[in-house]
């Protein structure tokens, strides 16, 4: 953990960037892509009033795969080395919608957005967001280490390097799993609760 504090530094500096740039894209749209935006955001709400989704052991099953394809595309540009760019591009996107879901919700609905931000899209991502910058920093920590003992200087073993990386990625794999249990049998109580409040009337768009 010690020796790699500055690539979780170096990722968590590169999602925040992503998160800024995210948010200011939502004032860079159109008018005309705003109020659609706006409308389906809307129609989201009156769904939630409604108490209409799928159901928790589907939504869980969605979620977790959803999540697992980030840790996998992670992992695969871990080992190939080569896809170093693509792991921090993978987290400044991830930062980037963050950003835009946030920045739209607070468009939308002004301080009742950040109220539905902190119920909708903070408490999972307060678990996979640390997750994913782990992750990503096993995977340049991996790709560094063949770079620098395999390919350039010929010594070191790969294969508990390649052990510690999957390892971690697997146990990433866990949290995941708990923030898709947060988001199927959680998330959509809190969001209901908060969701009346978010009626068109109070859209500022």
């Amino acid at each position: 953990m010690k020796n790699q504090l500055s690539l979780y530094v170096f990722v968590s500096v590169l999602f925040v960037v992503g998160v800024i740039f995210g948010a200011l894209m939502v004032n860079a749209l159109t008018f005309e892509q705003q109020q659609k935006l706006a409308q389906e955001m809307d129609q989201y709400v009156q769904m939630m009033n409604a108490g209409s989704g799928s159901g928790e052991a589907q939504t869980f099953w969605e979620r977790l795969m959803f999540h697992s394809k980030w840790l996998i595309v992670l992992w695969l540009l871990g080992i190939t080395v080569v896809g170093i760019p693509g792991v921090l591009a993978l987290n400044f996107l991830k930062g980037s919608l963050v950003g835009f879901s946030v920045g739209t919700l607070i468009n939308q609905y002004a301080w009742k957005g950040v109220l539905f931000s902190l119920v909708s899209i903070a408490p999972q991502n307060m678990i996979t967001v640390p997750a994913m910058i782990i992750t990503s920093a096993a995977a340049l920590s991996f790709s560094m280490f063949v770079v620098k003992n395999r390919l350039l200087q010929q010594k070191g073993k790969l294969a508990p390097e390649l052990s510690a990386f999957t390892s971690t990625a697997l146990l990433m794999l866990l949290l995941f799993a708990g923030a898709a249990l947060f988001e199927a049998y959680v998330s959509p109580s809190m969001i209901s609760w908060v969701s009346p409040f978010l009626s068109p009337a109070n859209a500022t768009i």
